[in-house]
């Protein structure tokens, strides 16, 4: 996949955040409305994240270097994983913090017009976010369900990006029904269970990212479709008699490394084996073009190489 689709849609998640923000803060001060702040810092914690995707972005398209041969792709994966911490830390941990406080002293919503306003605008800004990430997810997805999108992608940008907007769609559903409740029943706690909500689902949401980008960080293999079109490729070239083994990994979300140790016939020449080897590294850049890094080990096939 290609990294613009992806940055598109951090931006747009971006520039819908900061108006987002803005307003659910004016609203928490007029209101008092615990779901109102809680939201607010949900928005400052989410356009920090998509900073982090951004400048995570710039920084694995830095070349390679002596210290870090195989360049910095992976970068993008730490970034992806700092975007959890915060998430659970800053968004899911204040917004717990600040329910359990509503509950112990709820007070009633007051200006409730300035809450509702601000959260139908923050739902449509964000309905647009989601919108463009689903959008752009969907010209790479492929037959994938969401779930196996967002389990099985090796970019992770746009699942963030997914799942933060889905979060934050979700949230103002909450902080809705939390404020609309306290106003109606006249009775502040209400408004704290809201909060608790938005608290408990930005946990949620930052556990599946840590887990997700956390694989991906330590190192991820080839999807097994990928893996398939790679031993295709030398499975149909003449030089290779059969694939040994073999073993891939993800330098980043656009650059694979391909190890294999493939047998050839046992009578030919050194150099008609290094011809087979990049005869054979052409086919499989030509199957899987983000296959970058590629070491082929020529070896007998023992198992029918007749005893001596």
């Amino acid at each position: 996949m290609s990294a613009s689709g992806g940055t598109k849609a951090i931006i747009a998640a971006l520039t819908a955040n900061l108006a987002i923000a803005v307003a659910k803060f004016v609203a928490a001060f007029f209101t008092g409305s615990s779901s109102m702040l809680a939201e607010g810092i949900h928005s400052v914690a989410d356009s920090g994240n998509q900073v982090l995707l951004l400048v995570g972005g710039k920084r694995a398209a830095r070349a390679s270097t002596r210290e870090h041969p195989f360049g910095y792709g992976r970068e993008r994966y730490f970034y992806a994983f700092v975007v959890a911490v915060v998430l659970f830390t800053i968004g899911a941990a204040f917004s717990i913090y600040e329910g359990v406080h509503k509950l112990s002293d709820p007070h009633p919503v007051e200006a409730p017009i300035w809450a509702f306003g601000v959260l139908i605008f923050a739902i449509i800004a964000e309905a647009f976010s989601f919108r463009t990430a689903i959008r752009e997810s969907n010209a790479v997805r492929g037959r994938q369900s969401w779930w196996a999108f967002i389990r099985r992608s090796k970019s992770p940008e746009l699942p963030v990006i997914l799942l933060e907007d889905l979060g934050a769609l979700l949230g103002l559903i909450f902080a809705l029904f939390g404020v609309t409740m306290a106003v109606v029943t006249g009775d502040g706690v209400w408004d704290g269970i809201g909060t608790l909500m938005i608290g408990v689902l930005l946990a949620v949401i930052a556990i599946v990212l840590a887990i997700e980008t956390k694989s991906l960080l330590v190192g991820e293999g080839a999807s097994p479709d990928v893996e398939d079109q790679i031993r295709g490729a030398l499975e149909n070239a003449p030089e290779v008699e059969r694939i040994i083994h073999m073993r891939t990994l993800h330098l980043g979300p656009e650059e694979l490394l391909v190890g294999a140790k493939i047998a050839v016939a046992h009578d030919e020449t050194a150099a008609e084996v290094a011809r087979g080897i990049d005869e054979a590294e052409r086919r499989i850049r030509e199957a899987v073009p983000i296959a970058r890094v590629i070491y082929l080990e020529p070896d007998l096939d023992r198992s029918r190489t007749p005893a001596s």
